[in-house]
């Protein structure tokens, strides 16, 4: 095929919607090695250089020139809108195939079988999807013309716990017709990536690579410790801050909290995390259309989301590896003069990425005991269904049956037609734990050079650059003074005041466990009646934050008893809460370990609501603390048959259930359901504190 560089130049005017564009260095050979079939491309270019324009018009032109569709591995719903919307403007027909769109596979599919999509978007995960492989790959590989893998560095070791399917893309690259055209793209390769990816891709890849420097990108590290003074800092800087921006956070729950504290200092901010559902794409457009000065966001507005005039981009904590922060600060200033990139980082940083780490892989005790559960049983077992037979995080089974699956010869499969798993008559071989232990030493190392990069003076684009094996010397000096590091003392307390007065749901499960509860005669994970369950309820704070969660901690392991300024701050919760009916009377969760500390704390609160208390609950049988119950299931029976209620008569009017702690709900599940049978009215269940992490390190697809 020959390539026609007047075509492309035009498809990149249109494109890009100037009509004095001109490529960037290496854009045009890219495209002219990908059309003229020169063999396997990998290009290795910072972030906004424009690798979809390579793709977009390579693909334009191998359709103007008769060949059939690009299949584009994409990893992330927000990368692949943002590449739908690139690609419309160009004049390419793009299409995608997700876990959010399956009402519209079969019109997909059909497009496709009419020659009317020239690009298909897939994510890694589709790979291992049966009905994906069946109904659409298989009828469509044979005309085929160009394999697109983006954000190829996740095929590697290095990005295999963000995305372990993109590990499948191994077995297919190496079936595929040599001459079918492949172009991988990343902005984030270092010379160990580089290899993997030749190891994988093949040893006859070419690679394009660039300059990783960002002229526009102004970087700085600002170490923040406390909590109330980085959120002080937040209040203070985005309000000042010109244009619009992104601040990314580790955790679901800083994103919402951070977005709470901004929202009420007057900014109009949205969060952004992997549970925010069908509001992600109004909220990209919102960003696109400056309707909101900044999404406060998880990974799963990471890699390649696109707006050329985003003005900062602000780190609430530090990120695991350079990798991470030099995707995600990099969504800033690729059409501006001049951007800020501020890394802030506080106490809890090692101890979220510490999590992140030693989530990653299984340990071989796990393993094990779920390869022995799996094997008790004939016709295999579903993930709930191991839950119900492993004190195992769920999470954690979820990982490891994904991890053992993808591997080749792979231990388990899947039983056809089915969401069970079967053992295969083959061991987990010694490579699957030598490459967990390469891994979690080197996520050490990517932490140890991320807290060596957040305590830099200056130097921050160099460093992120030689950490990637990139070339420093054309550095240029930031051109935006540097951000103050000074908190203001009103905003501090303000800070304090916020998180003090700040509540957060409880929402009441609604379904029995697998395998049902005993107490209640139920034998399956079917619905609980609506008149059993309890109402939504309320959280004074999260355990061990720099509101309350210190002295609830406290309370609970120095003190024995709860404060008198813990019961106000309860007062004041439930009047601003306002359940109604409202509640006409208190009672306690018991417990055999602590018997009067959850007790006196609520008849104090009792008292100071003028409501009477009533102890109709107790603890019949002495169990383990639920912290030490890994997955739902097996709180759930670790709870049960536990409670009841005494013999005396339950008041009938509507309940405020009072605990300390709450984590799985299946304690207050239980009380509720009793009291409810007994006749009291309805529950209102109220807790100290919520525990437990929840993390988004990357969006489902």
């Amino acid at each position: 095929m020959a390539f026609d560089l007047s075509r492309a130049q035009q498809l990149l005017r249109t494109g890009s919607g100037r009509v004095d564009a001109a490529f960037r260095d290496g854009q045009r050979e890219a495209i002219e090695h990908v059309v003229d079939g020169q063999g396997r491309l990998l290009v290795v270019q910072k972030t906004g250089w424009g690798k979809s324009f390579v793709y977009f018009i390579a693909t334009k032109l191998l359709r103007e020139q008769g060949l059939g569709p690009t299949l584009l591995i994409s990893p992330l719903l927000s990368l692949m809108r943002n590449q739908i919307a690139a690609a419309k403007r160009m004049g390419v027909r793009a299409a995608t195939i997700n876990s959010d769109n399956t009402a519209d596979w079969d019109s997909v599919i059909a497009a496709i079988a009419r020659g009317e999509v020239d690009i298909l978007l897939i994510s890694p995960e589709r790979l291992a999807n049966e009905k994906f492989n069946s109904h659409v790959l298989a009828k469509i590989s044979a005309t085929v013309a160009m394999l697109v893998i983006d954000e190829a560095h996740c095929i590697s070791d290095w990005g295999h716990d963000f995305r372990p399917h993109y590990r499948l893309l191994e077995r297919i690259v190496k079936g595929l017709p040599r001459n079918l055209r492949l172009l991988a793209t990343t902005a984030t390769a270092n010379n160990r990536v580089m290899d993997d990816l030749k190891n994988v891709l093949g040893p006859s890849l070419t690679v394009s690579r660039g300059d990783l420097s960002r002229p526009s990108l102004n970087l700085q590290t600002l170490r923040i410790p406390s909590q109330v003074e980085r959120l002080a800092w937040l209040a203070e800087h985005v309000a000042s801050l010109p244009g619009n921006g992104i601040i990314y956070t580790l955790t679901i729950r800083d994103a919402l909290m951070v977005t709470e504290w901004l929202q009420s200092r007057g900014l109009n901010v949205e969060a952004y995390t992997g549970k925010t559902g069908d509001r992600r794409e109004e909220l990209e457009q919102a960003l696109l259309d400056n309707k909101v000065k900044a999404l406060v966001a998880t990974t799963a507005l990471g890699m390649g989301f696109d707006k050329p005039d985003l003005a900062f981009v602000i780190h609430y904590q530090l990120p695991g590896s350079v990798v991470a922060y030099y995707q995600q600060v990099g969504r800033a200033g690729r059409a501006l003069d001049a951007a800020y990139g501020v890394l802030l980082s506080g106490t809890e940083d090692s101890e979220i990425t510490d999590y992140f780490i030693e989530s990653a892989f299984p340990s071989r005790e796990e393993v094990q005991s779920i390869l022995q559960v799996i094997d008790a049983s004939r016709a295999g077992l579903s993930v709930p269904e191991m839950l119900a037979r492993l004190n195992i995080n769920g999470g954690r089974v979820k990982k490891c049956i994904q991890l053992l699956s993808l591997e080749s010869p792979a231990p388990i499969a899947k039983v056809k037609g089915t969401s069970k798993w079967q053992l295969n008559p083959v061991n987990v071989q010694p490579s699957f734990w030598e490459r967990a232990q390469r891994l979690t030493d080197l996520r050490r190392v990517e932490q140890k050079q991320m807290q060596r990069y957040v305590q830099l003076a200056d130097g921050h684009m160099a460093y992120l650059i030689e950490a990637l094996d990139g070339d420093a010397s054309a550095v240029q000096k930031p051109t935006l003074p540097a951000l103050s590091a000074e908190i203001d003392p009103a905003l501090a307390r303000d800070a304090v005041a916020f998180l003090r007065r700040t509540s957060l749901p409880i929402e009441p499960r609604k379904k029995w466990p697998t395998g049902g509860m005993a107490q209640f005669g139920v034998t399956n994970s079917s619905n609980i009646p609506p008149e059993l369950q309890a109402q939504p309820g309320k959280v004074l704070c999260v355990w061990g934050d720099a509101g309350w969660g210190k002295l609830v901690s406290a309370g609970k392991y120095r003190d024995s008893n709860f404060s008198d300024e813990l019961v106000q701050a309860c007062v004041k919760l439930v009047r601003e809460w306002g359940p109604k009916p409202p509640p006409t009377w208190v009672t306690a969760v018991p417990s055999l370990r602590h018997p009067r500390l959850v007790p006196d704390f609520a008849r104090k609160l009792a008292d100071a609501l003028g409501l009477p208390f009533e102890m109709v609950l107790v603890k019949t049988d002495a169990r383990p603390e639920q912290k030490t119950m890994a997955n739902s299931v097996q709180q759930a029976r670790n709870i049960d048959d536990s409670i009841n209620v005494t013999a005396g008569r339950v008041p009938p009017g509507p309940v405020l259930l009072v605990d300390d702690m709450v984590d799985s709900k299946w304690t207050i599940t239980v009380a509720s359901c009793l009291l409810l049978k007994r006749g009291s009215g309805p529950v209102w269940p109220l807790a100290l504190a919520q525990t437990g992490h929840e993390t988004d390190e990357s969006e489902s697809l």
